[in-house]
């Protein structure tokens, strides 16, 4: 895991995914891969005024070119291998196309001051289309704790397994690592058999099975603070105890409300 993509956008998440993609680069001896959208205004009203629209998108672009100068001043002082992709359009479709030859893909879970860029319905894009393992911080994540307390959330289903295998490059540097279960009962695959394939990767996990609370996202996140979680691993939207329906149940909860980066997969 060598090539991190990072989403840079003058908006209110910026600083957590540059903090975040700096730590995982360094961390992880890689190379980063900046793509700047300049977001094309979204389409409003029954009639487009489109001198309007023209205006809004050049000022757009005034402010990435801005952006652009000053990330990349704080980028040369960080000594890391990296390199700028200019970018107008869909942020959907402009992070599909560049994580073509991604390992990591780092956005935000949600935005919390603003509702755009909706980073809650470009993460579960990215999850679902481009196949590569998404860390989605929060706002106020002040960067990614690669050497901390991985929890790894676990229900025996095809994404969890996904999501635990697609994040073996990092868990493998945490110095503790957590198998989470919330009421275990029957699982396809038990969460031993999760700790045994990680224990072959050089890791020691411990098992953590807790009973089931109000319900399971907030089990969860009682879970994340009384372990004081660096970042949690989950597979995204599908259907399972922990994972009940795309944009539903456990995924959008986290989404939401993690208060720790989210490392997914589906």
């Amino acid at each position: 895991m060598k090539n991190v993509l990072v989403l840079m956008h003058d908006d209110a998440g910026q600083e957590a995914r540059f903090q975040a993609a700096v730590d995982l680069t360094r961390g992880l001896d890689g190379h980063l891969r900046c793509i700047d959208v300049a977001m094309v205004p979204a389409y409003m009203g029954d009639y487009a005024d489109f001198g309007v629209s023209a205006t809004l998108l050049a000022d757009e672009q005034t402010r990435e070119t801005a952006n652009r100068a000053r990330m990349e001043a704080r980028l040369k002082v960080e000594d890391l291998p990296y390199e700028w992709i200019d970018q107008t359009g869909s942020p959907h479709e402009c992070v599909r196309d560049a994580s073509a030859l991604a390992d990591l893909v780092v956005l935000n879970r949600e935005l919390d001051s603003s509702a755009y860029p909706d980073m809650r319905e470009l993460v579960g894009d990215a999850v679902i289309k481009t196949g590569k393992p998404i860390v989605a911080v929060p706002q106020s994540a002040k960067g990614f704790d690669l050497y901390g307390h991985a929890v790894v959330a676990w229900d025996g289903s095809r994404v969890a397994e996904a999501a635990l295998q697609a994040a073996i490059p990092l868990v493998k540097h945490a110095g503790t690592v957590t198998v989470l279960v919330v009421d275990e009962g029957a699982l396809r695959v038990p969460a031993s058999a999760a700790a045994e394939y990680l224990s072959r990767h050089g890791m020691r996990p411990e098992v953590r099975i807790v009973p089931m609370g109000r319900n399971v996202g907030d089990t969860i996140l009682e879970v994340l603070a009384a372990l004081k979680a660096s970042y949690l691993v989950m597979g995204g939207f599908g259907h399972s105890r922990f994972l009940e329906a795309a944009f539903g149940g456990v995924t959008r909860r986290m989404l939401a409300h993690c208060p720790v980066p989210l490392v997914l997969a589906h």
